[in-house]
């Protein structure tokens, strides 16, 4: 005879709710209850088990509570179902109880005459129950719907092995779109979960088109990990693979970031340049370089309007930086400037007549009237405000005689990705140092940029790519139209060189932010790519705000920084990958909004994990240090509520390399199936590709 609903409820029941707050509710177990496994559920399943889940009537639904401690504590004997109270004397009882935290409401979704229950779960509590209700396990359809409630959950990621491996998928709009920080010890799955997530979406993504998913994976790979988890035959989309050493038999690209893609900060980050005299001086000369223009100490007879533009435009920064008028001795540089500029166009008087020569002649004289009670004995260097006036108001003239225009004076944008070459950047700043007379000042960045351009392991990087124009590294980088080059961009930084590897990050993460930020701009709707940062603690990591100089590890961290607070305006998603996200910097983390956490076993991580997490998950976040490999917990924003998951198996073809080392194999000579391991030390080609002489 079958049981009737109200029966079947009360064969459910495992306890009594006896305390209640917003946070916590208390239960006590009844003497029935099972000890270790129920059977009346649907189907045996181990109870009471820490972390997993249990119902409690509420209105319309059921509140879910997830298991945080479980205790036995002594307390009166209990009244059994169905027996009489004879007055027996009531002796302390062993009872068990336990704690639940509150974490969202089940409630049915369909009534009547459908066979079959639907139920639904959502995020918080519209109720808490009264003290005395019952508690009851949950059905093995309501222990499914906990896990599997949401909508768009398309992609599956793993199974909930405390709700009856029940199936966990996210959105992928939920978990790219707001940020993901995936976080664990080393060895514990991270990278393996990073690539399955990738993989997982684009098959999935796939499957639904019938074609290319117009999706975009750009990983920055700093131990040259990813490179065998899409290279397999089996891949949805292979990876272009970029390399400082690419293999080109395999498809493999070299690695390309020219140093006219730089801006000024990390142009005066890699040059360590001061922020008095150097940093001017290299912006300076980037500005000339990046506009085509040569400074005085380059000018050649041939080009007057362009040196009067040049003259026009360092003179209104001077004003404005009140040099003509400050303290000593930044009056007597201009003064000395004045005379250089002199010099200069006097040459130019020789070949000319008309408007130019009157205009060039006034020029020169009332330069010469400013400079020659300034060359006296014991001179008085200040200039005025009306000198200074006049002198701009006679060299706009001069420029305007010379076919001059506005547009011409204008500064160009310092930052913009325009070309040109290393060896001119060399030159301009050598120029624009004695132009502002700071020639002794500017030799140790002289040196540095000297050194960073004869590299010659740095050469295939940032060395002249004439061939390569913005264009063509947008649509090979972060892809074609439709992605008809594929979806996912692996670069290996392994062998960038330490010095340069923070700038060559942040600039490719900028070159993308900022290339997805004008493309909005000019469509105005977003192209949705992800950025892949693995560890993440290296690139991100926490910067003194306060200090003077920024190192390119700092200026490398802002860039991250930018794209968490702002990239999702723009369709950019950031997955970040570490092992110490106590390391991190707080404002790339506070931005992330949902967590994957694998193994932590650091006590200053798992704090900081308690710290960022948005839930109540005392019971859950204390299996972190005990977590195996393969399992993770998923919450934040992706998953309607916080669950234990074991990620869906990965093939090893299409894992990460970064397994253990093998050293019993190596050492012994054979495998535990008893093949040969050889590992041969043949250290001649390793020190030739070291040290340059082939490639």
């Amino acid at each position: 005879m079958s049981q009737s609903p109200f029966e079947h409820a009360g064969s459910l029941q495992i306890g009594t709710v006896d305390f209640v707050s917003p946070n916590e509710i208390k239960v006590a177990l009844e003497i029935e209850a099972p000890e270790s496994v129920t059977l009346n559920a649907g189907g045996p399943r181990p109870f009471p088990r820490v972390n997993s889940y249990v119902l409690i009537p509420v209105d319309d639904g059921f509140l879910v509570g997830q298991i945080e401690w479980l205790t036995v504590e002594q307390s009166t004997f209990p009244k059994r179902k169905g027996m009489q109270d004879f007055g027996l004397i009531d002796l302390p009882y062993p009872m068990r109880k336990m704690s639940l935290n509150p974490l969202g409401t089940l409630r049915k979704t369909t009534y009547g005459s459908s066979e079959e229950e639907e139920y639904n779960f959502q995020r918080g509590a519209d109720a808490l129950p009264p003290v005395g209700t019952g508690v009851l396990l949950p059905t093995e359809k309501q222990l499914r719907s906990i896990v599997e409630s949401g909508e768009h959950k398309r992609v599956k990621i793993g199974t909930s092995p405390l709700a009856g491996n029940a199936k966990v998928c996210i959105d992928p709009d939920r978990l790219f779109g707001r940020h993901l920080a995936v976080l664990g010890n080393t060895g514990s799955g991270k990278s393996c979960s990073v690539a399955g997530l990738i993989r997982w979406s684009l098959e999935q993504a796939q499957q639904e088109s019938d074609s290319v998913p117009n999706a975009r994976f750009i990983v920055l790979d700093p131990n040259g990990e990813y490179t065998r988890a899409f290279s397999d035959s089996n891949a949805p989309v292979k990876a272009r693979i970029f390399k400082v050493t690419p293999d080109t038999e395999s498809g493999e690209l070299l690695l390309q970031i020219p140093l006219w893609f730089w801006n000024s900060a990390e142009w005066c980050s890699i040059t360590h340049a001061s922020p008095k005299t150097q940093m001017p001086t290299l912006i300076q000369a980037l500005r000339f370089v990046k506009d085509g223009k040569h400074p005085p100490a380059e000018k050649k007879s041939h080009d007057t309007r362009r040196f009067l533009s040049t003259i026009l435009s360092t003179i209104q920064i001077e004003k404005n930086n009140g040099s003509p008028w400050g303290a000593f001795p930044k009056p007597k540089s201009f003064f000395e400037k004045l005379e250089k500029y002199k010099v200069g166009l006097e040459p130019e008087l020789l070949s000319l007549t008309g408007e130019e020569e009157t205009a060039l002649k006034n020029l020169i004289e009332y330069i010469e009237s400013l400079c020659k009670p300034r060359k006296e004995q014991y001179p008085h260097y200040d200039f005025t405000k009306p000198e200074i006036d006049m002198l701009l108001k006679l060299v706009s003239s001069a420029h305007f005689a010379f076919g001059g225009n506005e547009s011409d004076t204008l500064p160009i944008d310092v930052d913009a990705p325009l070309e040109f070459r290393g060896d001119s950047l060399l030159r301009s700043v050598e120029a624009t140092a004695e132009m502002l007379n700071v020639s002794e000042y500017a030799e140790t960045m002289l040196i540095r940029i000297r050194s960073l351009l004869a590299n010659t392991r740095m050469k295939s990087i940032i060395g002249d790519t004439e061939n390569l124009s913005l264009h063509e590294w947008l649509s090979t980088y972060i892809g074609e139209d439709s992605a008809k080059n594929g979806c996912i961009t692996v670069i290996d930084l392994s062998l960038v060189p330490t010095e340069v590897v923070h700038i060559i990050t942040a600039v490719i993460a900028r070159v993308v932010f900022e290339a997805l930020q004008r493309y909005r701009k000019l469509n105005t709707v977003t192209l949705p790519t992800v950025l892949v940062m693995e560890e993440a603690h290296i690139f991100i990591r926490r910067y003194n705000a306060d200090a003077e100089n920024r190192d390119a590890a700092s200026v490398c961290c802002q860039v991250f920084e930018r794209i968490a607070r702002e990239g999702r305006k723009f369709g950019i998603g950031l997955v970040l990958s570490s092992q110490r996200p106590s390391e991190l910097s707080q404002t790339v983390l506070s931005q992330c909004n949902t967590f994957l956490l694998h193994r932590i076993s650091n006590d200053r991580d798992q704090e900081l994990v308690n710290k960022l997490v948005p839930d109540n998950l005392r019971g859950l976040l204390r299996e972190l240090p005990s977590l195996p490999s393969q399992n993770a917990i998923l919450l934040g924003w992706a998953s309607e509520l916080p669950v234990l998951v074991k990620m869906n198996d990965l093939p090893q073809l299409q894992q990460p390399h970064s397994d253990d080392p093998d050293f019993w194999n190596v050492w012994t000579g054979k495998d535990v199936d008893g093949n040969s391991v050889k590992r041969n030390a043949d250290w001649k080609p390793i020190a030739d590709n070291w040290q340059g002489k082939f490639k």
